[in-house]
């Protein structure tokens, strides 16, 4: 390799000097955004990195670990890939708001918008309805962009005012508009009908025979809506089909869709939201068949963790949401990728 095409490690001055204002802008944030939820009355908590289960969704993959015992015994950990499981049961104990800048890991994710390892910003409210969560994030949001005085966030291309009203916008409108399809006509009785969306998405996505509804879903949500939203203000997307509900109770007007919420700006997916599932046996239910698909694609499937599942049948009535927090410094300082808002890049990466 000649010398003009190699990259100089990060930790090289002149390189450092190039995203300081970056980190410059993620220190304020971080300062705006802690004090926002202090006057709020939550509480800062730390939550443990090694779990008996780094999540049970299909397509997320953690790295893991072995541990020894003084006895010589060996047992399995994985690094999380949310502080989710550990902060419900903090609720369960009695927690009433919390929050938490949390370090994360997710394996196979690499790219402008993705890291192996990253900070989600979490929290959750006891006792307040879901919509309570989707009108913190805004505020959140706002407060990231004053801090750092950006103005609209700009992002491949396109543009986002933080400040303005933001479009609430429901998964079946979105379909609708955006590819064409009645996506709520392929759910019924909390199951996605797998032949009615791909006659559906027919001509619009490619599709493969193992392709199951919800492969279907991501894929037209990937290609015909995500890059639609978020565009001039911030997009509320809401009401995900009870099919990708995840952790989300499904609403009892409508059981076709769940309580479950995700923010965009410029395109860019920034925070996922819950009105949270406290039903122990559909959530075990959910798990279990993630893990049976995760199994039959990847060979491999994730523990349950049965102390979190008690803790989701002691849990209060609860919302919470997760906010991929580089991200938000990314469009709030104008930085083209997310590593060049943090301040040493996970081992291995440049």
């Amino acid at each position: 390799m000649a010398d003009r095409d190699r990259i100089s490690p990060w930790w090289s001055a002149a390189r450092h000097a190039d995203i300081r204002p970056f980190l410059d802008a993620r220190s304020a944030i971080t300062r705006t955004v802690r004090a926002w939820f202090t006057e709020q009355g939550f509480v800062e908590v730390e939550t443990g990195i090694l779990q008996v289960s780094p999540g049970n969704e299909t397509h997320l993959h953690a790295p893991r670990t072995e541990l020894f015992g003084s006895n010589g015994s060996r047992v399995t950990r994985y690094l999380r890939t949310s502080p989710e499981f550990a902060c419900k049961k903090l609720l369960a104990a009695g927690e009433a708001k919390i929050f938490e800048f949390a370090k994360v890991f997710r394996d196979r994710e690499r790219g402008d918008l993705h890291l192996p390892e990253f900070t989600m910003l979490e929290w959750y409210r006891a006792g307040s309805a879901y919509d309570a969560i989707m009108a913190d994030t805004i505020v959140v949001i706002a407060h990231a962009a004053q801090a750092t005085g950006v103005g609209p966030f700009c992002f491949r291309g396109r543009s986002c005012d933080p400040f303005a009203e933001p479009e609430l916008l429901t998964v079946a409108a979105a379909f609708e508009r955006f590819a064409g399809v009645d996506l709520l006509a392929t759910v019924e009785s909390g199951e996605g009908d797998r032949a009615a969306l791909a006659s559906a998405a027919a001509g619009r996505v490619r599709l493969s025979e193992d392709d199951t509804w919800s492969d279907i879903f991501s894929k037209l949500l990937v290609e015909h809506i995500e890059p639609n939203l978020g565009q001039g203000r911030l997009t509320v997307l809401f009401e995900y089909p009870a099919p990708e509900a995840a952790l989300a109770r499904t609403m009892p007007s409508d059981p076709r869709v769940a309580e479950r919420f995700e923010v965009y700006a410029c395109g860019v997916e920034l925070a996922n939201g819950f009105g949270e599932l406290t039903d122990a046996a559909e959530q075990r239910r959910r798990f279990a068949l993630a893990m049976d698909e995760k199994a039959r694609r990847y060979g491999e499937r994730y523990p349950l963790d049965e102390e979190f599942l008690a803790a989701v049948g002691a849990m209060p009535e609860a919302s919470g949401v997760a906010l991929g927090f580089d991200r938000l410094v990314m469009l709030a300082s104008g930085a083209l990728r997310v590593d060049q808002v943090i301040w040493t890049p996970p081992a291995g990466e440049r």
